[in-house]
């Protein structure tokens, strides 16, 4: 069985080209059978999509709509709206199904993306193929693609983003006009697209500084971000209850703290009323944890066992490049990059909210598994399998 893990395989492509096609067709296979589904967020969509149509797709008009205080521009949300208002022009009854397979358009080729990524920093296919499994019991992928939202075209355009940064890791040159044009995209999909940008931005200035690029220091820093983000969350909640509290968007952010929230609509994993500083940062520090909760008591135990084994993969993962991976920069750098892009949507949606069904981590999954077929690269390495 050795020769099935050479780099030089001569089969090894037709192997990552059915493993990519089996794990898309079987996901597909489950949300087609399933149906798709429309929130709330969905319909709030919908009518901005017939407000667009009623402008004749003028969005400089779409964009002046008198503002209320329960949402932000419309510019965030421009994209989903404009392809919910085509597909309702031309597909009329059907736009929802439409909207449905468009989602699986995207899921595809992130799929795509997510193994070209891959395959530019030297993984060998065969190891990429082993990723396909954990992408396929991921219970993140087998929820948001069937909803009419804008979860998976913004995942896809995050995915986009890393293969931008991943480029210019490798040509040692960033190619700004990509990476603006994609900052543009994931604006327009999502509100809260906030701190993919600043990670992005973050990381093209900490890169250019050698002393960021050693492992050890990696995981100083990112840990350093993690421990010290819920103590500048408690001074900036301090500071916005003292001086903006009036506010109707920051009030209720400030309300529920106050009541000590910690994923929302779930009060089994609420505290009490915090009476002081530390109790802030406690909230906090709570709410970055369960960002990336892998348990929740309605889970059903085979939603525990798939988030489990895809939450091991990722922490074994860190690990091993941690201990076993050789200086490279590029390996390096990608790691970075991918744990400050998953610190920073976590820490934002950590202050915001952390959502009843965990939605708002849906985006950093698949560059958080891209890490397993690296892992298991440095392991075939160190082990001289070449």
């Amino acid at each position: 069985m050795k020769f099935f893990f050479y780099t030089k395989w001569k089969y090894e492509n037709y192997f990552l080209y059915i493993s990519i096609l089996s794990c898309f067709s079987l996901i597909a296979y489950y949300h087609l059978s399933s149906g798709f589904i429309m929130s709330s967020d969905s319909y709030r969509y919908e009518k901005w999509a017939d407000i667009l149509i009623s402008f004749d797709f003028n969005l400089f008009e779409f964009f002046l709509i008198d503002k209320t205080t329960s949402r932000p521009p419309l510019f965030f949300s421009s994209i989903p709206v404009l392809l919910i208002s085509l597909c309702k022009m031309i597909f009329v009854n059907d736009w929802q199904f439409v909207f449905f397979l468009l989602n699986l358009s995207f899921l595809f080729f992130s799929l795509m993306i997510f193994t070209k990524c891959l395959l530019s920093l030297g993984i060998r296919p065969v190891l990429i193929s082993f990723a396909f499994p954990l992408i396929l019991i991921s219970v993140d992928v087998l929820t948001y693609p069937k909803f009419i939202l804008s979860d998976m075209m913004y995942s896809f355009f995050v995915l986009i983003s890393i293969f931008f940064v991943t480029e210019g890791i490798l040509n040692n040159k960033i190619n700004y006009l990509k990476i603006f044009g994609i900052i543009l995209l994931i604006l327009a999909s999502r509100p809260s697209s906030v701190p993919v940008i600043f990670a992005i931005i973050l990381f093209f200035i900490i890169s250019k500084f050698e002393f960021f690029l050693i492992k050890k220091n990696i995981l100083i820093l990112i840990l350093s971000i993690f421990i010290l983000t819920p103590f500048i969350f408690g001074f900036t909640y301090l500071f916005i209850k003292s001086n903006f509290n009036e506010i109707p968007k920051v009030e209720y952010l400030i309300n529920m703290v106050d009541n000590g929230m910690i994923v929302h609509d779930r009060p089994n994993t609420w505290l009490d009323k915090p009476d002081n500083f530390i109790d802030v940062v406690f909230i906090y520090c709570l709410r970055l944890i369960n960002f990336f909760n892998p348990y929740a008591s309605t889970f059903s135990i085979l939603h525990l066992v798939f988030n489990f084994f895809q939450t091991f993969s990722i922490l074994l993962s860190i690990a091993i490049w941690f201990f076993f991976g050789e200086h490279q920069k590029v390996q390096n750098k990608f790691f970075l990059f991918i744990m400050l892009l998953s610190i920073s949507v976590a820490a934002f949606h950590s202050f915001i909210l952390i959502d009843y069904d965990w939605r708002y981590r849906f985006p950093i999954i698949l560059p958080l598994l891209m890490l397993f077929p690296i892992a298991l690269e440095i392991l075939f390495k160190r082990m001289n399998i070449n």
